[in-house]
């Protein structure tokens, strides 16, 4: 029986592949570089808290939040984005083909915005949703999802996401249904500025293809998925 276009492919690559001698360095590098990741976003963040204490740290006017009554989003800022990242973990999880590019993808994702949030200090909008004190919401601050402005990681990320599994529909809409959600949430809720909100899935873009520019061959084996 002919497989036609119709039929889903089995995809040949698996976990033996990924911790290959071929691949082995390449997984190594990609786990040092999330945790690089990690630590200048939490520095970042440290400093945008430290700074924010400064007089000269005030808010500015928003042509959007200016005119949108604050809404308690909380749950969806902080519990749905605890969630989808344990969901989105065990996706790329179970498609081990995926595993470095994405890491690599991620890992650069957040240094770029770690080094965004390092330079201007605008005090948050007032009236926005802080999270509260809850085991879900320490969990949310002590992951320093909470501070930094520029640029939104609660809309890029997702859109990254839908960027790296493009091929995949499914994927693709579930990832720019997550970004648009988290973009009307943080909005809502004063979380961030408008321009926070609306520059980040052009930063995640540009991010997207400098990935693919410093890591071809992680990326060609997404392009080769069945």
């Amino acid at each position: 029986m002919s497989i036609t276009s119709d039929t889903p492919q089995r995809d040949s690559f698996s976990y033996r592949n990924l911790f290959s001698p071929e691949h082995r360095f390449s997984l190594l590098g990609a786990l040092a570089f999330m945790g690089i990741a990690y630590v200048a976003e939490h520095f970042a963040n440290v400093y945008a808290f430290t700074y924010s204490t400064r007089p000269t740290s005030r808010y500015v006017g928003d042509l959007i939040l200016d005119n949108l009554q604050v809404v308690d989003l909380s749950f969806i800022i902080v519990e749905c984005a605890l969630l989808a990242i344990v969901l989105g973990t065990v996706f790329v999880l179970q498609r081990p083909r995926y595993i470095l590019f994405t890491l690599k993808a991620l890992a650069l994702f957040i240094i770029i915005r770690a080094f965004f949030i390092s330079l201007t200090h605008v005090g948050i909008y007032p009236e926005h949703i802080a999270p509260g004190f809850g085991v879900f919401d320490g969990i949310y601050s002590y992951l320093n999802f909470q501070m930094g402005l520029f640029f939104s990681g609660h809309t890029g990320m997702p859109f990254l996401m839908a960027l790296i599994f493009w091929e995949q529909k499914r994927a693709r809409l579930v990832f720019l249904s997550l970004s648009l959600v988290f973009a009307i949430a943080v909005l809502l809720s004063h979380v961030h500025y408008s321009i926070d909100v609306f520059a980040a899935p052009f930063m995640a873009y540009g991010i997207f293809h400098i990935a693919k520019y410093f890591f071809p061959r992680d990326y060609n084996l997404v392009a080769a998925a069945p």
